[in-house]
């Protein structure tokens, strides 16, 4: 079942196309990644879906029904940019919010306590937002997003301002809501998170649509075209027809094969110039990769 789906939508502000005849099709209990440079759309999209936006062309439907008011209430949201009020109190803030999505105010404050609990705030729960971490305003911002167990979750930067520890909890959390049944947008700039959390993808530049599908199938439809090198000595082997280009990091590198090298090769090469190889493994290319190809040259 296709819980989000998108139909050539089309929102312009003046002149600027903001969104230019995106489609898109979210399954039931899928995580999607949501992905592109700033300023490609997302965030207008996101809007449309949660009908805060309307399209100027196009078509959108939520479980089923065109956007309205009430599809919104079946989704859950965290937007980027905080906007939580900052002198209420935090547990009556998640209260108050939890009320607005239709819990009773005794579940709600059953709820707001587990959450608190889960993410270590319970101390924190009758202090004000204003005095609280970035990290920990994100925390409590995503418990409002989730828990009135809505079937659909968009989680804009939803690792904003988290510390590692902090980040895998969440990062666990939502698979642990996937599992659940639930479906989950996800957009972030953070691409390691995409690669391990998300099925399918869908990558908007310029406000359209220049990759979409699964995940998997995406990656291996590139090959194992990328050489991940670990090595002491000199790096003169990396200067080579076969190498498309280089992506230095500390003690190694990872380079970009052209159409057609040989990876034995480039290893005998290295070996000859003197090079210590410790590690030589070829590899698909990463998402991150991917990402500033598709949008360096879109």
């Amino acid at each position: 079942m296709e819980v989000i789906s998108l139909e050539n939508v089309t929102k312009s502000y003046d002149s600027v196309t903001a969104v230019d005849g995106v489609s898109l099709r979210v399954r039931q209990g899928a995580v999607l990644g949501l992905l592109g440079p700033n300023g490609a759309g997302k965030t207008t999209t996101i809007r449309m879906i949660l009908n805060i936006l309307v399209p100027d062309e196009g078509s959108i439907r939520v479980l089923g029904q065109p956007v309205t008011d009430k599809t919104r209430e079946s989704i859950g949201y965290l937007p980027e940019e905080r906007g939580l009020y900052p002198r209420m109190q935090v547990r009556p803030l998640i209260v108050f919010l939890a009320a607005l999505h239709g819990l009773e105010e005794s579940e709600a404050d059953r709820r707001a306590r587990q959450w608190l609990d889960r993410f270590e705030l319970a101390e924190w729960s009758e202090k004000k937002m204003v005095d609280l971490s970035k990290g920990m305003q994100q925390k409590v911002q995503f418990i409002t997003s989730v828990i009135h167990q809505p079937p659909i979750v968009i989680l804009d930067e939803p690792f904003s301002g988290l510390d590692p520890v902090n980040a895998v909890t969440v990062k666990d959390i939502m698979l642990e809501l996937q599992r659940q049944g639930t479906t989950i947008v996800l957009s972030t700039h953070r691409m390691e998170q995409v690669e391990m959390m998300c099925d399918s993808i869908c990558l908007i530049n310029h406000g359209r649509n220049i990759l979409d599908g699964d995940l998997r199938a995406i990656k291996q439809s590139y090959g194992k075209n990328t050489l991940h090198i670990a090595f002491t000595g000199s790096d003169g082997f990396l200067q080579q027809p076969a190498i498309a280009s280089v992506n230095r990091f500390g003690a190694g590198v990872e380079a970009k094969l052209n159409p057609g090298a040989d990876p034995q090769d480039i290893l005998r090469t290295a070996v000859q110039s003197g090079a210590q190889i410790t590690r030589f493994e070829l590899l698909e290319p990463s998402l991150n990769d991917i990402f500033i190809e598709k949008t360096t040259h879109a």
